[in-house]
């Protein structure tokens, strides 16, 4: 029984292992690109595919649109803040500290790492819709 406890933590260890060591570093003494440099290429607006594993769960937003926040710790140790749409998509249910989540959506910077929103389909169509991907669901 305990191993299925620990078997998806190995799960996410190596995949996080094999993200990281195909990403390339820069050399030792090679300045940063920015103060923000993981996942490089990230830009304002620019839609992002990626994983990371939840650091904090965070309470709901719910001015305006109700939102479910979180933070993930990417491989590179950059941390993003989720806002997914729970007046459109599910809520993940049973989310907690060291799930591993694989998410879309548009990437937008801040002082802190950035957000990602639009992890949902768009009822409008305008917009390529966003998801998560978390114990095996796809939430969008």
């Amino acid at each position: 029984m305990r191993i299925m406890r620990i078997l998806p933590v190995l799960v996410v260890a190596l995949a996080v292992w094999a993200w990281q060591a195909r990403t390339p570093r820069p050399e030792l003494g090679t300045p940063a690109a920015s103060s923000f440099d993981a996942p490089t290429g990230f830009q304002s607006g620019a839609r992002v595919e990626t994983m990371g594993v939840v650091e904090r769960v965070l309470a709901d937003d719910n001015s305006g649109s109700r939102h479910q926040r979180f933070i993930v710790r990417l491989p590179s140790g950059q941390t993003l803040l989720i806002a997914h749409n729970i007046d459109i998509a599910p809520r993940l249910e049973g989310l907690a500290r060291g799930d591993a989540v694989s998410f879309s959506g548009i990437y937008e910077p801040n002082d802190k790492g950035g957000v990602v929103h639009w992890t949902h389909h768009d009822p409008s169509g305008r917009h390529a819709s966003g998801w998560i991907e978390h114990k095996g669901q796809r939430y969008q």
